[in-house]
Formats: structure tokens, sequence, C-alpha cells
């Protein structure tokens, strides 16, 4: 019981202390620059429904992305999708991913399985993708 008790206070002192790495907490939204243009309102409502927080500088930011370590992987993952493809600066940098965002979704690689275990609205229908890959197709198409 002694060790179970030691044990615990360790675990409760290692979850305070990792909230003091700052890492995890920059919870910036820079300005949106542009958008592409969409090929319909219903692309653009299924994108940010199960893409925008990570692929756009409109991200919202749930009370848990400030808890460590917890944030750190949503840090990570915003920093990461903004990288690969942001359309909030669509037009202003090359989004190299663009083109295959269709497939991403296809293969079941987006929208990421452990987004969605927080996020229910992100998880589409097959209809749903359906209509969501042909219109980024179309929209990337331009």
């Amino acid at each position: 019981m002694k060790y179970l008790k030691i044990a615990l206070i360790i675990v409760v002192l290692g979850a305070v202390v990792i909230q003091l790495v700052p890492y995890g907490r920059n919870h910036i939204n820079p300005p949106v620059l542009g958008e592409p243009n969409w090929d319909s309102p219903e692309t653009r409502e299924l994108f940010y429904r199960a893409c925008g927080d990570c692929h756009t500088n409109e991200t919202v930011w749930p009370w848990y992305s400030n808890i460590a370590p917890v944030s750190w992987l949503v840090q990570h993952d915003v920093d990461e999708g903004r990288h690969e493809l942001n359309l909030s600066e669509w037009g202003y940098i090359a989004n190299k991913e663009a083109d295959e965002s269709s497939e991403a979704i296809e293969e079941g690689e987006m929208p990421m399985p452990v987004y969605l275990i927080t996020h229910p609205e992100a998880r589409l229908t097959e209809a749903e993708k359906e209509a969501l890959m042909r219109g980024l197709d179309r929209t990337f198409d331009d």
C-alpha cells in the first residue's frame, strides 16, 4: 500500500510538472489570407466540418488543448496540418497536398481517427465523403 501511495504521488507530481512545458499552448490563429474558389457551399461546409481545424487558420481550440500531454498532440497535429495544406492561405503559399486531399479521405487517412474521437461532427457518412471528395477534386482542379 505504501508503494502504491508513492507511485500515485509521483504520477500526480509528473502530471503537474509537465504542465510547465510551454509547447502545446501556441493557440494562434493567423489571419485568413485567401480561400479557394469552392465548387459549392456544400463542399466548403463539409471541408470545414471535417478538416478545417487542422487545415485552416480558423482552428477551434478545445479546452483539453490546454492540458499536457494532450496539448502537445493537438498542437503538433494542427502545425503539421497547416504545413501540409492550409486553405486559409490559398493563393499565397503552395498547397502541395491539395491535389491529394480526396485520396487521403478515400483511403481513410483523413480526418485522422484520433481527431474523430473528440469531434463526432467530423464523422462523415459515405455519401458526405463522396460529395466532399468530388467537390475537392472540382475545387482544386481550377
